[in-house]
């Protein structure tokens, strides 16, 4: 067996995996929080004008939180994207977060909110919490960059 098969089986699990959190098996409430897997998100807003999937979606019961149609109480959003593999250096890929902060800039205009963002690693079982707290404006301009970029490409 080539390294070819290698990373299509790596690309196998990957889908698997998606599918299993964008079937709803993964959407549930309790009396801490409420959460829903493969929400449509967008932000129509000129400087953005953009539209996606979230993987998942918890909102977290919180006194200073924000209201959630559908549900009583007040909530923190939470934005979680599951990813097969932990990268072998740092403690997420750059890529990867751009695709979460563009959740998070759709998120934080559909709910009105300061929405937190995590990658989920399947293999080491853990979530890493991406930094736009503090680092809003070079995740910004990265994805400005992006779209930039995308748009061109597809014209």
């Amino acid at each position: 067996m080539n390294d070819d098969w290698a990373e299509n089986a790596f690309v196998v699990k990957a889908n698997i995996q998606h599918q299993h959190v964008h079937d709803g098996s993964h959407s549930y409430s309790d009396r801490k929080k409420v959460v829903r897997s493969d929400i449509a998100v967008y932000n129509d807003l000129p400087e953005y004008d953009i539209y996606g999937v979230t993987d998942c979606v918890e909102f977290i019961r919180s006194s200073s939180g924000v209201p959630v149609e559908g549900h009583e109480g007040l909530f923190q959003v939470r934005i979680v994207e599951y990813k097969p593999r932990a990268p072998k250096k740092g403690s997420f890929n750059e890529t990867d977060a751009i695709q979460v902060f563009a959740q998070k800039i759709c998120a934080d205009q559909i709910w009105d909110c300061d929405s937190e963002a995590f990658i989920y690693y399947a293999d080491t079982r853990k979530r890493v919490r991406l930094p736009f707290d503090s680092e809003f404006q070079k995740y910004d301009e990265l994805l400005s960059i992006w779209r930039a970029v995308s748009n061109t490409s597809m014209k």
